[in-house]
């Protein structure tokens, strides 16, 4: 009878384990390194021979396993996993099952499946009043009968006496507050939905996410022409006899979870629809006693009746803004993603709204720079694959954004690529001083133009349209608490990155960070050239953290 050998394997948390691959990489060192109010996190693949599934034990061990968190890292299915044409940088673009989803183990066991990799994702997260020093960690894998340990990996991790600052990048990935009701089944705005939106945005805040879509009517985006998503509107409308009357109640509950939990930031969702801003958004209201959509599709973007409800309900939005101290913090939207062909459409709507606009800060998707040159937008988010042109043109404090249309170079985080490609993105942010970052998708768990709900443990690619990995960054778990995954956990590093490299900056210089970015490298990083090499991100990140923790 053949022996029954357990393997398993230090890894860092850019690394990939699929269940037919062994890690062909393992962490250079033994060792980490974090600040206190951070979280840092490494992997370890394992596998067996066995003839059949067994459950195994973790137990850690260690004077800071109080700080320690273990999950599983599961595999998730992907029908669509890159378009039909790829660059060189992808992992595989084959369809299959990929690692994705981190989720709570099975009563403190992982299951070794015969001849199959798996890993375990290891947080730690320490506090400030945590105590500042170096602490060996050990992760044990017992047999669940006999206790005995059939592998085990150790690693030390050193807690500075220091915290990274906050941080400065504004970051939004776009909440989809009706997905979540269509997910959970429950009314929107019920109690039950008002507890799920909470605990997703707290989540979302933990990680880096510091700006929220903020639903005032529900948003028009991916909604199919003539079609309609969930409504989702925190403004209740009144009109009797044509006089508008607001209810601001859910707006302001809205308002004061998101600083319960720390957001920072508010963006209003878009008053016009989506690629040309040629109508109203979807916009209910109770009229003459009956609750109806008031607006919409057939409400075009500059007829008089719309222009009059935007000119009376907006000055009142904004005094309410006033009162809750966040008209500072707010930020507006025309349309999404206009093209040079939609450029009069999109002119003619943001004039209905400029002059009430003006002492805000309207920002929209926009990625062709003729587009920006007309003046009629002054913040525009680029794509990060024609970001360039604005840069090389002189724009200052730019905006950044990827979704499904950039996969050919540019970071992005589809799950069949590395993860590295992930989280370089912290890096080209800091280097080339960006001020803001945007992603369609925190939670989107619908088709394409949300004509169908879907379940995005089975379905992760929006029905076969988006990369999977794109539409969303967390699970709904069925307690109605977010299921993290990789591509947010890497993503929320890339953040740290980020505050870390900044901090430098004050310690130093701009270029003496540079310095240390590019040191070693035979060519500049752009958004399109840079290292590809894990190792690169891991090594550059521990030698920041030394040239901090030497001068603080």
């Amino acid at each position: 009878m053949e022996e029954i050998i357990y393997k398993s394997r230090l890894l860092s948390s850019l690394e990939k384990v699929f269940a037919d691959e062994c890690p062909d990489s393992s962490l250079n060192e033994n060792r980490v390194s974090v600040f206190k109010n951070e979280t840092i996190s490494f992997q370890i693949a394992y596998t067996f021979n066995g003839e059949r599934c067994e459950f195994v034990d973790i137990e850690v061990q260690s004077d800071i396993s109080d700080l320690v968190k273990v999950r599983r890292v599961e595999l998730v299915p992907s029908a669509y996993p890159a378009h039909t044409t790829v660059d060189d940088n992808y992992l595989r673009t084959s369809v299959g099952l990929y690692p994705d989803l981190l989720t709570d183990l099975f009563d403190g066991s992982v299951m070794f499946m015969p001849n199959q990799w798996r890993s375990i994702w290891i947080d730690i997260e320490p506090s400030v009043q945590s105590k500042a020093g170096i602490y060996d960690i050990k992760v044990l894998f017992k047999n669940k009968q006999t206790g005995e340990i059939v592998t085990s990996q150790e690693i030390s991790v050193e807690i500075y006496n220091a915290q990274l600052p906050e941080q400065k990048l504004i970051r939004t990935e776009w909440f989809h507050g009706d997905c979540l009701a269509n997910f959970y089944n429950v009314d929107v705005f019920s109690e039950k939905h008002w507890e799920i939106i909470e605990n997703f945005i707290s989540t979302a805040v933990k990680r880096g996410i510091n700006m929220i879509l903020t639903p005032q009517f529900t948003p028009p985006l991916d909604t199919a022409k003539g079609g309609e998503r969930t409504t989702i509107q925190l403004i209740d409308i009144e009109v009797d006899n044509g006089k508008y009357k607001f209810s601001f109640d859910k707006l302001k509950r809205w308002v004061d979870i998101c600083k319960k939990v720390g957001v920072k930031y508010f963006e209003m969702s878009h008053l016009f629809t989506q690629w040309g801003a040629i109508a109203s958004p979807k916009i209910m209201a109770t009229v003459n006693g009956e609750y109806k959509r008031f607006f919409g599709w057939e409400t075009k973007a500059t007829s008089e009746e719309y222009k009059e409800f935007l000119h009376t309900y907006l000055p009142q939005l904004i005094e309410k803004l006033k009162d809750w101290g966040i008209d500072k913090n707010t930020y507006f939207h025309i349309s999404d993603e206009p093209s040079l062909e939609q450029l009069q459409s999109y002119k003619e709507a943001k004039e209905v709204v400029n002059d009430l606009l003006k002492d805000f800060v309207i920002i929209d998707a926009l990625s062709d720079y003729e587009f920006y040159k007309t003046g009629v937008i002054e913040k525009p988010v680029s794509a990060n694959d024609h970001i360039h042109t604005f840069l090389d043109n002189g724009v200052e404090n730019m905006w950044s954004y990827y979704c499904t249309g950039q996969w050919d170079k540019v970071s992005n985080r589809f799950m069949s690529m590395p993860s590295a490609r992930n989280r370089i993105y912290g890096v080209q942010l800091y280097k080339y001083k960006i001020e803001g970052a945007l992603h369609w998708g925190y939670n989107f768990y619908n088709s394409q133009y949300s004509i169908y709900n879907i379940n995005p443990y089975i379905t992760t690619d929006a029905l076969g349209i988006f990369p999977s990995g794109d539409a969303f960054l967390v699970y709904p778990k069925n307690d109605g608490t977010p299921e993290e995954s990789i591509r947010m956990m890497v993503q929320y590093e890339a953040m740290t990155d980020l505050r870390a490299l900044q901090w430098l900056e004050e310690l130093t210089s701009y270029d003496y960070v540079m310095r240390i970015i590019e040191n070693e490298l035979d060519n500049p990083i752009t958004f399109k050239e840079y290292p590809k090499d894990a190792n690169y991100l891991i090594s550059l990140r521990q030698k920041i953290n030394e040239e901090i923790i030497k001068r603080v």
